[in-house]
């Protein structure tokens, strides 16, 4: 078992449940959006046109032993995703979390990637907000409005697919909040980088809000 104290010990002080559909963009618009989602001289761990608080740029920082590198940790309490690292170290980076009680506490396995995926919601989201959904029943295409942004890590347990994601977000400015319909959101040049170290096959730990350990 997990404490939200015990997964990680830092060096410093929705995401929106989707079914995704192939992509119909060529890879050619997705180095487009790319570059127009990417802040000219982007730094990763200082670039911060978004107004984001200072402690939700990624950083460095130390991870407890025992976590094994390459699995992602997501503490719900502080707003942070970890990525444990081969030299006992991880990335961490700030999120956005689901509102009220959409958000899934858990253990999953990362089993799909997609760069610029198309996005649809869920019929549970239709149901509940028809207002804010039911127009993209059809599903809404990739680009850099779209809600699952740049990059989606897709969220399994054994063969089932979730419908949680980890992916980036048109709306920066939610991070640090608890914003989605359940998800995981990042800011899009940070997922960009996180999606090209994730291998698919990894575990991710998405822990309680309360800050209570993963059974």
């Amino acid at each position: 078992m997990f404490t939200r104290r015990l997964f990680i010990a830092s060096a410093a002080a929705l995401a929106v449940p989707a079914i995704v559909r192939p992509a119909s963009a060529a890879p050619g618009d997705w180095t487009a959006w790319d570059a127009q989602v990417t802040p000219p001289g982007f730094d990763l761990q200082t670039t911060n046109p978004w107004g984001l608080h200072p402690r939700y740029l990624p950083r460095q920082v130390t991870a407890n032993p025992g976590l094994k590198p390459g699995d992602v940790h997501v503490d719900a309490v502080a707003r942070y995703l970890y990525h444990i690292q081969d030299n006992g170290t991880a990335m961490r980076y700030g999120v956005a979390i689901g509102r009220d009680g959409l958000y899934a506490p858990g253990v999953y396995t990362i089993k799909r990637k997609s760069k610029w995926p198309r996005w649809t919601p869920t019929p549970a989201m239709i149901k509940r907000e028809p207002g804010k959904y039911a127009e993209w029943a059809g599903g809404m295409p990739p680009g850099p409005s779209n809600a699952l942004g740049s990059r989606a890590l897709y969220l399994y347990r054994g063969n089932r697919d979730t419908y949680l994601r980890i992916h980036g977000t048109p709306a920066p400015r939610s991070i640090g909040t608890r914003a989605s319909s359940g998800c995981v959101r990042m800011v899009m040049p940070h997922i960009n980088y996180l999606y090209d170290q994730v291998d698919t096959g990894v575990t991710a730990y998405l822990y309680p809000t309360d800050g209570s350990p993963l059974a």
